[in-house]
């Protein structure tokens, strides 16, 4: 038997590194079609494992970092919401981390602007500041965080800023993930703000995620330049199944990506209303 793969260490773009894994380049497989599948490659992240998969006969990881930063920075022009509606996601993790509030809202362009807010222990943020060297407590002068008294999160703080935030904004509702439901979500039900429990899973992450993507490709994802959510976009690493749906991983990221998941969930229900379903969920296969 024969393998015919590409190196490890081979380009993936160059048309060399094609021809070592397809012996029938130019016959049975086209060299455009391979240069666009590179190009797709180049310029989105999240395919290259599969190309490199597909098209190049190599063994590549589950997890794959995410984002380009340099797109991410190139698209910090932000617009207040004003009475625009909004929708958001909430990324409550453990009461001794961080938890994450992202709030979307649609621009005229196909676009959103995104406005985050970060709550984290007191004492935590000293302690993780000193060990890891991630600037917690600059962002907590700065007001990108807030700072809970003690060493767990204050639930209550956030739902006092929660409600401040749904008497400014026109939101329209809240993404939780439906396995982490805390009191806090009933709390929040209770004084009038709408809560959608979401799945983590690849069939309610992947299209969010990939959706993100592009935004992020796009340039159109206005952040206004927070420096605590570009901390963990830079941070991201996904899965992916051998379908090639994809979703955030927090096991497999270099660092918290909490506010990254919770942006996933905010824009799927910002986009929700929007989603095209099968003729086949109405009528079935027909048989000819």
């Amino acid at each position: 038997p024969v393998i015919y793969a590409a190196d490890e260490k081979d380009d993936f773009k160059l048309p060399a590194t094609w021809a070592k894994a397809n012996p029938a380049l130019g016959v049975s497989i086209r060299t455009d079609y391979l240069e666009r599948e590179a190009f797709k490659a180049s310029e989105m992240p999240s395919y290259e494992n599969t190309f490199r998969r597909l098209h190049l006969n190599q063994w590549t990881e589950q997890a794959v970092r995410w984002l380009p930063m340099d797109r991410w920075d190139d698209a910090n022009t932000f617009a207040e919401f004003g009475s625009r509606p909004c929708w958001g996601g909430l990324d409550l993790a453990s009461t001794t981390d961080i938890a994450a509030l992202v709030l979307v809202c649609p621009d005229d362009d196909g676009g959103y602007d995104v406005m985050a807010w970060h709550w984290i222990p007191e004492e935590n943020a000293h302690k993780r500041t000193k060990r890891d060297r991630v600037p917690y407590e600059t962002w907590i002068k700065e007001k990108y965080i807030t700072a809970t008294e003690g060493d767990v999160i204050h639930f209550g703080a956030i739902r006092e800023d929660i409600l401040k935030i749904q008497e400014k904004y026109n939101l329209q509702d809240i993404a939780v993930d439906r396995w982490n439901s805390h009191q806090l979500v009933q709390e929040l039900e209770a004084e009038g703000v709408s809560i959608a429990l979401f799945g983590q899973g690849y069939r309610s992450m992947s299209s969010p995620s990939k959706t993100l993507e592009a935004l992020v490709m796009g340039r159109h994802l206005h952040h206004g330049d927070n420096p605590v959510l570009r901390w963990m976009a830079s941070n991201c690493a996904i899965e992916s199944d051998p379908a090639a749906n994809i979703k955030p991983s927090k096991k497999k990221s270099t660092e918290k990506i909490d506010s990254i998941v919770a942006l996933v969930m905010a824009i799927a229900r910002a986009t929700a209303g929007n989603e095209t379903g099968s003729v086949y969920d109405e009528r079935g296969i027909t048989l000819l």
